[in-house]
């Protein structure tokens, strides 16, 4: 009863509640039954059977098997595996590679069959491998790397030689900024005006270069 009339009750529950209802009530007739709750007579026969089987449970969808899987674990291990890769390491010229570029290299070297670049994407989501991405890096080669920065993460810190600053004491820090190209504009700068944005001319005269 709950099932057949209540407000949050899903569509398609609802509606198998309505046929086998008259049927727990002692209406036989599934002709009858159809018309009222619009469906076809032989649904209404399916519905009324599992219910006997089953009771409300079978009431339910039954579990599928879906379409098979088209790609083994063990092919998308190997894509994975291939992003993972320098792209050197395999012979290919490029630096990176691409969805779309693995998803050719994976069929070319018959790790997989044609395969769809949506499909190595979803690939690689589910361990967030992104092959195409890059962070650039810097190895330290300066023997007293660590004695330099400790110092500099001390004075980051308020402490030098060990002994913390006091607060009317400061830290400076200034450095060299080079190659700053000195150019002056051939025409001069126009202020904007109504409905106009300032107006800067592309032309310029080259100085140098300056560092200060």
């Amino acid at each position: 009863m709950k099932l057949a009339y209540g407000h949050r009750t899903p569509h398609q529950a609802r509606q198998r509640a309505s046929v086998v209802l008259p049927a727990a009530r002692g209406r036989a007739n599934a002709a009858r039954i159809a018309p009222e709750v619009h469906v076809h007579v032989d649904t209404v026969r399916s519905w009324r059977c599992r219910f006997a089987d089953g009771g409300l449970p079978a009431l339910a969808d039954r579990e599928r098997s879906g379409r098979p899987a088209r790609f083994t674990s063990v092919q998308v291990a190997g894509a994975k595996a291939l992003a993972c890769q320098l792209p050197a390491e395999t012979g290919t010229p490029s630096s990176r590679r691409s969805c779309p570029e693995l998803a050719d290299e994976l069929t070319v070297r018959g790790i997989t069959g044609t395969v769809s670049t949506s499909t190595v994407r979803r690939w690689l989501h589910q361990d967030t491998l992104e092959s195409w991405q890059h962070r650039s890096c810097l190895f330290i080669r300066a023997p007293d790397f660590r004695a330099k920065a400790q110092q500099t993460l001390d004075l980051y810190a308020r402490t030098f030689e060990g002994i913390l600053l006091n607060p009317d004491e400061y830290v400076i820090s200034s450095d060299e900024k080079t190659s700053i190209q000195a150019r002056c504009r051939c025409r001069p700068t126009l202020a904007p005006g109504q409905a106009r944005a300032m107006r800067v001319s592309h032309e310029y005269g080259r100085g140098g270069a300056l560092a200060c």
